[in-house]
């Protein structure tokens, strides 16, 4: 297998992105010619038009629902041209953590490919920074399983897809980056198992281990809060050489034979470093001595992990994955230097076409512009239109302009624009959430707790309605300290909607309830159950009614309730 010229692949990307807007006048006109004849377009009156601005002036902008119709016919099997020119043959199914249930995204080759591109171009620029050597990566990875659509079509998260198709492993070969679990393993039918193993082989290549990483941080932070847990059932494997029963699949349990021999030495080796850690405080780089960086996409909702992730990892890197969602891909990271909360993404002008709307206007009224015409210093949310039948489609994510890379836009990701805390004039988006449980959970500090995870809910049962925010804790905090942190919450919301609803009582008393530990665990386990992939796996942030699932978990498990005497 060849490995990547990681010189070629970054000149490559210079180059194009020195041209960024001749590419993208390219690759819509690559998309329209690949796709004119899909029914959808057809019906456009497009006529052969390949310009930006037949484009914009005859496609609307749409949502996931406007295209809902479309997607059911091909799912349903239906092989005529819908959404692209080739048929699609794989569907793929969204983690369904944002809306409360998963939506259906066309998957194909194409979608594939530009998968890949991104891949290697971040890898080059990583590569660049933190050259590893031929090892092998613990890669915390889970395929959920693929299923067949009532039209006969392979359904499965956007993770499995990409994970299952061979593609995947050869270029993971090619980018000295090949996980050291078997494919058994990741593609296990039950994830508590699959995570155990993934541990177990880690260690036993502990040596050879370049890096590690998983799609979100969250994946690696349950890991290793599960090591915590199983670490002496690990040594006793090692040391025996016979895998603990709680692993059930044969197919699992012989892949894992093979790799498992007794090994004493090690055993004790990890078991005096466990012993010797304080709090667990730089596990990472203690058991496995080669760790370069560790890897996952770090922003947005997985930022409140980066704290425990730097616990965990005591001086490695922590650098962020790049920029995309089921629907497609839009950048890259090419500056693996800075920290994940200041991570940016240089758009890929070749793989979509890419507008964007900007948000300090009135959003019904503002035009999209294009990847040239964005500002330096401004938000705006993403339309994307991509080589997998999605055109001008909003991808509902709002994003910051930070600068330039040559010509293509640098975007720092700031939220989803849906997932708004509102009742009355307030709006508060998942940022000034996160913001406001990170300023509130200092309280906790002097206890030396940390909020493990959190959720929020609007409560429209009580007059006037109120914030409900759902924080499950490390351990037992004073009722003082919980009543002042439930204050600080509702401070820390600085909306000025929310702020002068709360003053003349339009917004009642924010409500904090502590939740027992392992809630979070279980509405995983729920979705996981739905047959979303652990690897794609984000907490809902803001639970609505349409989640009353996760809802009841959050509600059945409250140990603590606290209002909030701030106003």
């Amino acid at each position: 297998m060849e490995l990547l010229d990681v010189d070629k692949l970054i000149e490559e990307f210079e180059s194009m992105t020195k041209d960024a807007g001749n590419v993208q006048r390219q690759t819509l006109k690559k998309i329209l010619e690949e796709n004119g004849c899909a029914e959808y377009l057809q019906n456009l009156g497009l006529n052969g038009r390949t310009d930006p601005e037949s484009f914009k002036a005859c496609v609307p902008l749409v949502t996931h629902n406007d295209l809902q119709p479309y997607i059911q016919r091909i799912v349903d099997g239906s092989s005529s041209p819908i959404l692209t020119g080739k048929p699609i043959t794989t569907i793929s199914l969204s983690s369904g953590t944002t809306q409360g249930k998963p939506k259906f995204v066309p998957f194909n080759d194409e979608l594939m490919e530009t998968t890949l591109q991104i891949y290697r171009t971040s890898y080059a620029f990583r590569t660049r920074e933190f050259p590893i050597e031929n090892g092998k990566a613990l890669q915390l990875i889970y395929s959920s399983k693929q299923s067949k659509t009532k039209g006969g079509l392979i359904a499965g998260t956007a993770t499995t897809n990409v994970f299952r198709n061979s593609q995947f492993k050869n270029t993971m070969k090619a980018m000295q980056s090949q996980c050291c679990s078997p494919d058994e393993v990741i593609f296990g039918h039950d994830f508590h198992q699959s995570l155990y193993c993934h541990l177990l082989c880690g260690l036993i290549f502990r040596e050879e281990i370049q890096f590690i990483s998983s799609t979100f941080s969250h994946s690696i932070v349950h890991a290793f809060r599960t090591f915590e847990q199983v670490w002496e059932e690990l040594c006793a494997d090692i040391r025996e050489g016979v895998l603990t029963s709680r692993i059930t699949f044969p197919s699992v349990r012989s892949a894992m034979a093979k790799l498992l021999k007794p090994n004493p030495e090690l055993a004790d080796l990890i078991h005096k470093k466990c012993l010797g850690l304080n709090n667990w405080y730089g596990l990472i780089p203690e058991l496995f001595p080669n760790v370069k960086y560790i890897y996952g996409i770090m922003t947005g909702s997985m930022e409140p992990y980066l704290k425990k992730l730097r616990h965990y990892a005591r001086d490695l890197p922590l650098i962020s994955a790049d920029y995309g969602s089921s629907e497609g891909w839009i950048g890259a990271n090419v500056n693996p230097n800075v920290p994940p909360e200041l991570a940016t993404y240089v758009v890929l002008p070749d793989i979509g076409y890419f507008e964007f709307i900007p948000l300090k206007e009135n959003v019904e009224e503002a035009k999209p512009v294009g990847l040239s015409e964005v500002k330096v210093g401004e938000e705006y949310e993403v339309i994307i239109t991509s080589f997998a039948g999605l055109y001008r489609y909003r991808l509902g994510d709002v994003v910051k302009v930070t600068g330039f890379h040559n010509l293509s836009p640098e975007l720092k990701f700031i939220c989803r624009r849906n997932l708004m805390l509102t009742i009355n004039i307030d709006k508060n988006t998942e940022k000034d959430l996160q913001l406001a449980v990170e300023a509130a959970s200092k309280l906790n500090t002097e206890e030396k707790l940390e909020v493990l995870d959190f959720s929020s809910h609007v409560d429209l049962s009580t007059n006037p309605g109120h914030y409900v925010i759902f924080w499950e804790i490390s351990g037992e905090v004073r009722e003082e300290v919980l009543e002042e942190c439930c204050n600080c919450l509702d401070r820390s919301f600085v909306d000025a909607g929310y702020v002068s609803s709360r003053k003349i009582n339009a917004i009642g008393p924010l409500e904090l309830r502590v939740v027992q530990r392992g809630t979070f665990q279980k509405i995983l386990n729920h979705y996981v159950g739905l047959g979303a992939a652990l690897s794609q796996f984000k907490t809902p942030r803001c639970v609505g009614s349409t989640s009353n699932e996760v809802l009841q978990i959050l509600c059945n498990n409250v140990v603590k309730s606290y209002f909030s005497t701030a106003f």
